[in-house]
């Protein structure tokens, strides 16, 4: 308990650290953001809107940058994330809100599958050494080491295209409006199933390859010899004394993959338009909108610590010893 609450004590503080650091972000970046909002729409203003907008984007020239701190913390604490420079006057915390489903749908899912496919797989090929799963390395080997955005690339190249049944771009067919009807979630599967399939590709190989090595060193511990000894069937001991040790590090692995969960695979997003965060971080960027990316930031960050205390927890779980230490 006092290990846990140790970690939970260390996360606060690299919660504020971030939070902190994220404050200080646009207002490192060279250049006035009104400014640029002014420029880009050509329009000619007066002072008084000119001002206005400095108001109601919360910059105050003349404000102190600790009373800034001050507010930017009681706008979080009310959930305000600040207006978006581009969708303007869309709040940034309606964006997320609208980009976030499309990113836990797409990688949530795919990093689940791959997980337990992976492990399983990984497993299999740890346990039963010379078996067609465990000749399947070289080929696993591979697929892990190609970036995402390039099997992205190949896979519009060879699948998508006119006349295909898999679209390039986008989340849905162009003209439906997002609801939850039969027309609309079919079209928004069939315009996931290239990009979750590039994503399952890569990263499937990555648990075999851990699960499966772990497997391997495992199976040479002496608890492991005195399972056999004891006549224990062959299944229990790959499941029970086997493969629950080695999944400790794949446990802590997929843990912190959830939290990458919410940044989504950018360039997997970039290279299919697809409408999550990922894509939406890598439009506000382009356009210097900085309190969407200062928002978006903030998200994935806070994700990460969560998925992180998340790791930490399933090891107290697993893994007897740690709750001795703590």
């Amino acid at each position: 308990m006092k290990h846990l609450l140790q970690r939970v004590l260390f996360y606060l503080f690299t919660a504020w650290a971030a939070i902190t650091v994220n404050f200080f972000i646009p207002r490192l970046i060279p250049g006035d953001p009104v400014q640029a909002l002014i420029a880009r729409y050509k329009g000619q203003m007066s002072s008084d809107a000119i001002a206005s907008l400095y108001v109601l984007f919360g910059i105050d020239k003349h404000a102190s940058l600790w009373s800034d701190y001050l507010k930017y913390w009681k706008q979080l604490a009310h959930g305000d994330l600040g207006l978006s420079f581009t969708s303007f006057p869309t709040p940034v915390s309606e964006i997320i809100a609208s980009s976030l489903p499309w990113t836990l749908a797409l990688v949530g899912i795919t990093t689940i599958i791959s997980f337990l496919l992976g492990t399983g797989l990984g497993v299999i090929a740890g346990w039963r050494r010379g078996s067609w799963v465990d000749g399947l390395l070289p080929v696993t080997t591979f697929l892990s080491s190609i970036p995402y955005f390039w099997l992205g690339l190949v896979a519009i190249a060879l699948l998508a295209g006119p006349g295909s049944y898999f679209p390039s771009s986008g989340g849905y067919e162009p003209g439906l409006v997002p609801a939850f009807d039969s027309y609309f979630l079919s079209s928004a599967i069939q315009h996931s199933i290239l990009p979750a399939l590039t994503i399952l590709i890569s990263s499937v190989s990555g648990w075999i390859l851990s699960m499966r090595n772990m497997m391997v060193t495992v199976a040479a511990e002496d608890y492991i010899t005195v399972a056999h000894a004891k006549g224990l069937p062959e299944r229990r001991v790959a499941l029970s004394y086997a493969a629950r040790n080695a999944l400790l590090p794949n446990v802590s692995g997929f843990a912190l993959a959830l939290g990458f969960i919410v940044g989504g695979t950018l360039l997997v997003e970039i290279v299919f338009s697809y409408p999550g965060l990922g894509f939406q971080l890598f439009r506000a960027v382009g356009a210097k909108d900085y309190p969407l990316m200062q928002g978006i930031f903030l998200v994935i960050t806070i994700s990460v610590l969560v998925a992180n205390l998340l790791a930490d927890v399933a090891y107290l779980m697993l893994d007897p010893r740690t709750r001795k230490e703590g």
